[in-house]
């Protein structure tokens, strides 16, 4: 787990911290699942996920998650660096997930059924994530440091969310498993799965590297996300742009995951006309 950088101390009741993505916002969001409107249909193809995140039971992996996530969000409280729900970033990063969270569901079918979560952590780090499950968090430093728009702390919620929407790390911990076990047992998991499940889930979630393929998935689909839900795709260029001019010092711990690429933007920019109009429609309603 990343050391926490020492924050002023926020104020932070027990009731609050529980009552995390309750209420008013998780109403919202479940009755929005509803009434996803059918041009939602229609959306880009990065084609079928992995087969072998089979291999990782999702509801174990999920549970393993949930597990991280209260631990990450004890220690960052115990700290003093929890943000409070009335907090006024955390209503921002809230307001914006409620956003994007009723089109998860078609990339997913279990999306409907998490118990998502977002919080707000106040450390320097210029980071950000989203668990299996749903679990969200940014660092207050990736919202200052880069001074972040609405517009683009929705790619990076869209570009999280898409992780967890592909299984990626279910699929990462699959593929590292599978190593380190050896090529012999490769046959006994994909014939009939005999070790399935065997698989250790105590690995942080927030170590995990993705692969080159699994970044620019998670970004088109992230950019289908926001655009859909009335964020404007071209952010994720300014995005990284703004990720670039900051990793010429010490290197963001964002990239140390979702490593930049000397074509990303490029990639972006590609994938922008099949995105647009989702974003031009939405900013109709």
């Amino acid at each position: 787990m990343a050391q926490m950088a020492r924050t002023p101390r926020w104020t932070a009741h027990a009731a609050g911290l529980q009552a995390v993505w309750r209420g008013t916002l998780a109403g919202t969001v479940a009755a929005t699942f509803l009434f996803v409107p059918p041009a939602a249909l229609a959306q880009v193809d990065v084609g079928k996920p992995s087969s072998l995140r089979n291999l990782v039971p999702a509801d174990q992996l999920e549970g393993s998650a949930a597990q991280q996530y209260g631990d990450l969000k004890r220690q960052a409280a115990a700290k003093g660096a929890l943000a409070p729900d009335n907090h006024p970033q955390v209503r921002r990063l809230r307001d914006i997930a409620a956003k994007i969270i009723p089109f998860a569901g078609k990339w997913n079918p279990r999306a409907g059924h998490w118990r998502w979560e977002v919080n707000l952590i106040g450390s320097r780090q210029i980071n950000a994530f989203c668990m299996p499950g749903g679990k969200i968090a940014f660092y207050t430093g990736i919202l200052d440091t880069l001074k972040l728009t609405d517009d683009e702390v929705a790619m990076i919620m869209g570009h999280e969310i898409a992780h967890a929407l592909r299984e990626h790390a279910r699929e990462r911990i699959a593929k590292n498993e599978l190593t380190n076990l050896g090529a012999s047992l490769l046959g006994e998991f994909l014939g009939g799965g005999k070790y399935t499940g065997a698989f250790q889930l105590g690995s942080s979630f927030l170590s995990l590297k993705f692969s080159r393929d699994d970044e620019s998935e998670a970004d088109v689909v992230g950019m289908e996300l926001g655009a859909r839900a009335g964020f404007d795709p071209r952010a994720g260029v300014s995005l990284w742009q703004k990720m670039a001019a900051a990793s010429r010092g010490a290197p963001p711990q964002w990239l140390s995951t979702h490593p930049s690429g000397s074509n990303r933007i490029q990639e972006i920019e590609r994938h922008l006309p099949q995105v647009m109009p989702l974003y031009q429609q939405a900013a109709k309603r």
